[in-house]
């Protein structure tokens, strides 16, 4: 799995990716969304305006819990998919061996550190589980310390996966000084 690959592979992969030339798509993007088999069609197509918007690619991971041309998940991302870079991978082990992130922050309500006491860099990738049950425990075991949560009210269960990428996205653009946004 590639969450135990070092830190050193890690780089090399991405150095292999980003240095392949003009034609590679990640090139271009700030952050790397990606959501681990997401369920909601609304929820997605949300995300993919957003992305659209804020110049993140979008990364969905098999099995999704929809189809792509689902009605819902068109109403939600409007116009917006011809603007969104969107691709999906097999599993998250296709998604790191495709895109290499310069590092991954998932975001867990069993997160210890908030969301805000990171420095995000770009090319980092922003990982985001399955409303109904979030990210697996073994993926979060073996991510550690880059759990992140978002804080909410004592008793509150979760917020709406498209509201909690948005928190995230926004603030780790903000950190970057709204960079290439108007």
């Amino acid at each position: 799995m590639y969450l135990n690959s070092s830190g050193a592979e890690r780089k090399a992969r991405r150095t292999a990716v980003v240095g392949a030339g003009c034609g590679s798509r990640y090139t271009v993007s700030m952050f790397h969304i990606v959501l681990f088999q997401p369920e909601i069609p609304p929820n997605t197509g949300n995300v993919i305006r957003l992305c659209a918007n804020t110049g993140n690619s979008l990364h969905l991971i098999q099995p999704l819990g929809f189809e792509m041309d689902d009605s819902r998940l068109r109403r939600a991302g409007l116009d917006y998919r011809e603007w969104a870079s969107v691709d999906s991978h097999d599993s998250l082990d296709a998604f790191h061996a495709a895109v290499a992130p310069a590092r991954i922050w998932a975001l867990s309500t069993r997160g210890r550190r908030l969301y805000t006491d990171i420095a995000y860099q770009p090319g980092d990738a922003l990982l985001f589980g399955p409303e109904t049950r979030g990210l697996p425990q073994p993926l979060l075991e073996s991510l550690g310390d880059q759990v992140l949560r978002l804080p909410m009210q004592a008793h509150s269960r979760s917020l709406n996966l498209s509201n909690a990428v948005a928190v995230m996205v926004y603030e780790a653009w903000r950190q970057q000084r709204f960079a290439g946004g108007a």
